[in-house]
């Protein structure tokens, strides 16, 4: 019998997430690169490198976000899980995270630095168990979460997904 996300969020002591979602960070690197060392955009100094658990189950989303730093997506348990990335020239890259080939899953996806990009399980997906390692660490001082009709905005292009996948 496969567990439910419910299992998952007990057994990983995972919490709500702000942008949607649970997680919970299980690493943090103890080696400190310095604000001098960062690009401009960094605010401080930060920790070379960051993980957590993130669980989405259906219904859910993580709301359209950026952040400084280049965060690599991991596949773990569970369905198909959709990452919506809109990179710097505003075109939409669809990153489709899990674990049959067959159907286009992908163990592994990168957003780069600056990217707005957002998530939810594939239709049909019951939940969707990731991973996210942030290189330098995160820090929600880097972390800025889409306001709907500025994004929309900046990218018409994409108003339906941004409409659906912001808060």
């Amino acid at each position: 019998m496969r567990p439910n996300a419910a299992y998952w969020l007990d057994k990983l002591q995972l919490t709500r997430h702000v942008e949607g979602g649970a997680f919970r960070e299980v690493y943090r690197s103890e080696l400190i690169i310095p604000r001098k060392s960062l690009p401009l955009f960094f605010q401080g100094d930060r920790t070379a490198s960051t993980h957590i658990y993130f669980l989405l189950a259906e219904g859910q989303f993580s709301a359209f976000h950026r952040i400084a730093a280049d965060e690599h997506w991991h596949f773990y348990f569970g369905d198909p899980l959709i990452v919506y990335e809109i990179n710097h020239n505003g075109r939409l890259v669809t990153h489709r995270l899990g674990n049959d080939p067959l159907k286009e899953g992908s163990f592994h996806a990168v957003i780069k630095a600056g990217s707005w990009f957002a998530s939810a399980p594939a239709e049909g997906s019951e939940y969707a168990l990731v991973g996210c390692t942030v290189a330098p660490g995160f820090d929600f001082a880097d972390f800025e979460l889409a306001d709907k009709e500025k994004l929309t905005e900046q990218y018409p292009e994409h108003a339906a997904l941004i409409r659906r996948l912001t808060r």
